[in-house]
């Protein structure tokens, strides 16, 4: 059974950081690209970040300009996300996601597309003085 378990979320101040993490399980994590999507309440699934199986090409959303950082550890089955300068607006629940082929490349999701990747549970991040 596939799972991804999301860590790290919480609450920092405005300009903090945070760094997320997904313990990915039940499938060859190595052989999949692997994403990171986020969800504000009311609106929908927003790609983040994508890195390719083997951590070498990674794409970003151009509304994160720069601020966040994907990356992954195959030996530890684990996907990070590197959160910096946070703002009031990345408050969201942050997912991360798996392609649904294996061996895929990695490519920017519009918000259908995120919505049928297989995601974990989230973690919450909240950004509030």
């Amino acid at each position: 059974e596939v799972q991804l378990v999301e860590s790290g979320g919480g609450l920092v101040q405005p300009g903090g950081s945070l760094r997320l993490s997904c313990l990915a399980s039940g499938f060859t994590f190595s052989s999949y690209t692997m994403n990171w999507v986020r969800q504000v309440p009311g609106k929908g699934l927003e790609w983040l970040a994508g890195i390719s199986i083997g951590g070498i090409t990674s794409m970003y959303a151009d509304s994160l300009k720069g601020r966040f950082t994907i990356s992954r550890d195959n030996a530890k089955n684990t996907l990070y996300l590197q959160l910096e300068a946070l703002k009031t607006e990345d408050t969201a629940m942050y997912y991360c996601a798996k392609d649904a082929a294996a061996y895929s490349v990695v490519k920017i999701y519009n918000a259908y597309e995120s919505g049928r990747l297989r995601r974990g549970q989230g973690t919450q991040v909240t950004v509030s003085s």
